[in-house]
């Protein structure tokens, strides 16, 4: 599987061409899936917060930027449903784009649908995330930022090998200083990233993409 994860989404047009590249393709031929699962599971996000990412409308960054086709993708329904109905519809597109919210409860979910199970097969798909949505494929999250079951820790599903601490200057708490502080309690590397940049993954190869601000935490 080949990775995008951002902060903010596709919010530039270094994002989008990095973007292209992973797909080897126009975004206008490509097949998306759109994932709002994470919503549910944060205390400030639910059903606007999932309409608005889903029509993606002014100005777009996910859904919105043009694809041959979109879908929704809800993995809390794929446990009840036959896997012969929803793993054709994965393995058929060309990208995933899961959105933001809480990183540990998207996290149950990849697993709970067999999603995790099926990423391995997944060589040419580009999965891209926004926020919770990148954070779900670190090892781990910090305590700062779960928000669900914390009693269950911070641990993610460890595709990646760093965490990613997102929306520097986005929110008054989101600043580099307490991504520095953050930081330093994971015992990973990690990347501190403001909604212009992300961190793009291909086999090993892995570099920012950013118009804006980002620290790497070695």
């Amino acid at each position: 599987m080949k990775l995008l994860l951002t902060s903010g989404g596709v919010t530039n047009a270094s994002i989008r061409d990095a973007l292209v590249d992973l797909l080897g393709k126009p975004v206008e031929r490509s097949r998306a899936l759109a994932v709002p699962t994470a919503q549910w599971g944060h205390p400030m996000c639910g059903p606007v917060g999932a309409r608005d990412f889903l029509l993606d409308r002014t100005p777009p960054t996910m859904t919105g930027l043009g694809w041959a086709s979109v879908g929704m993708l809800e993995l809390t329904a794929l446990a009840s449903i036959d896997p012969g109905r929803w793993v054709p519809w994965v393995t058929e597109a060309d990208v995933l784009l899961v959105d933001g919210g809480e990183a540990t409860y998207l996290a149950h979910w990849v697993r709970e649908s067999g999603l995790e199970a099926l990423l391995p097969e997944l060589t040419d798909t580009v999965w891209v995330g926004v926020s919770a949505g990148s954070m779900v494929l670190t090892p781990r999250i910090g305590e700062l930022f779960v928000e669900w079951r914390p009693e269950d820790g911070d641990a993610t599903l460890g595709v990646v090998d760093f965490s990613i601490f997102p929306h520097v200057g986005l929110f008054p708490d989101n600043t580099m200083e307490a991504a520095t502080q953050w930081a330093a309690g994971l015992g990973n590397p990690a990347y501190a990233l403001d909604e212009e940049s992300a961190v793009l993954v291909d086999g090993d190869r892995v570099e920012v993409v950013s118009e804006g601000e980002w620290r790497h935490f070695a």
